[in-house]
């Protein structure tokens, strides 16, 4: 039974989605993945970001999978990898911002579809082998609910998820979670308050707590790991190539949106160094 409280809406996702794709394209890597890499020695950011997405997919086993549904796919860079680089048959992308789609479907990547739509309304006509979520977690409860209705939300999303999965099947999440560092400066609540208000409004970052509750009794945890000093490392290079790409951003998207993005990306780097905010990896299997 479908909750009141849906997350983020539509006009939320594409106020910050929708910016400008050439915009995003000046900071992100080739692929335009706006999600934590995961860094190892000697990375560039294009190589930790498919470290990333190889580790997620092996993850869930999507590697050869029929069908594999991606939550939240982005620019696509997910589908790319499951399609061209794991031999999956057919991949599912499921998007609310419709500039996302529009560069999906300029790529036209093989097997693949994808769809304007949240996941509250996919009615697949068939189930999944895999499902892969990385970075739409943080908008499925929205800001100002209780601890007990964002797990109510959370939790429909597991049983959605176990209904288009076999008994076995597996999701890879992953997804910013509140740190246990609760002893914040003003300048740091400020900063969080100002990414609420203006970068992701509507969006509640999820307690792990939530995350494990919500999908008890509709799957085990294979593995789990939390990687801020990654996120951290990842935001600094994004601000980096936004700094470098400055001219051509303002020309893109306005002043005050490059000025914005600046603080946002700048104040989240100490936010995950400083262990305000945890990035969760999380790997379940169905039971």
């Amino acid at each position: 039974m479908t909750t009141d409280y849906r997350g983020a809406t539509a006009e939320s996702i594409k106020h910050h989605y929708d910016v400008s794709n050439d915009f995003f394209a000046l900071w992100l890597d080739a692929d335009l993945t706006y999600t934590c890499a995961l860094w190892d020695e000697g990375d560039t950011l294009e190589s930790a970001q498919q470290r990333k997405l190889d580790h997620l997919i092996e993850g869930a086993r999507a590697g050869g999978a029929r069908r594999v549904l991606d939550v939240g796919c982005g620019w696509g860079s997910l589908l790319g990898r499951l399609v061209h680089t794991h031999g999956v048959q057919q991949a599912v992308g499921l998007t609310l911002s419709e500039s996302q789609a529009e560069r999906l479907r300029e790529l036209a990547l093989p097997r693949t579809e994808v769809r304007v739509e949240n996941w509250l309304d996919h009615e697949p006509e068939e189930g999944y082998d895999a499902i892969i979520s990385i970075g739409a977690f943080e908008h499925f409860a929205r800001t100002g609910l209780s601890r007990t209705e964002r797990v109510a939300a959370y939790r429909e999303f597991f049983e959605r998820c176990r209904d288009w999965l076999p008994k076995g099947g597996r999701l890879a999440l992953q997804t910013n979670i509140k740190g246990n560092n609760v002893r914040m400066d003003r300048q740091t609540v400020r900063d969080l308050l100002f990414i609420i208000d203006i970068i992701f409004p509507e969006s509640e970052i999820p307690a792990l707590s939530e995350v494990i509750e919500a999908g008890e009794k509709r799957f085990d945890v294979v593995s789990l790991r939390n990687d801020p000093d990654h996120y951290s490392r990842t935001c600094q290079e994004w601000l980096n190539r936004l700094r470098a790409h400055r001219e051509q951003a303002v020309k893109c998207a306005g002043e005050e949106n490059v000025a914005n993005y600046e603080r946002y990306l700048g104040a989240t780097v100490g936010h995950f160094a400083n262990r305000h905010l945890g990035l969760s990896r999380i790997i379940l299997e169905a039971v």
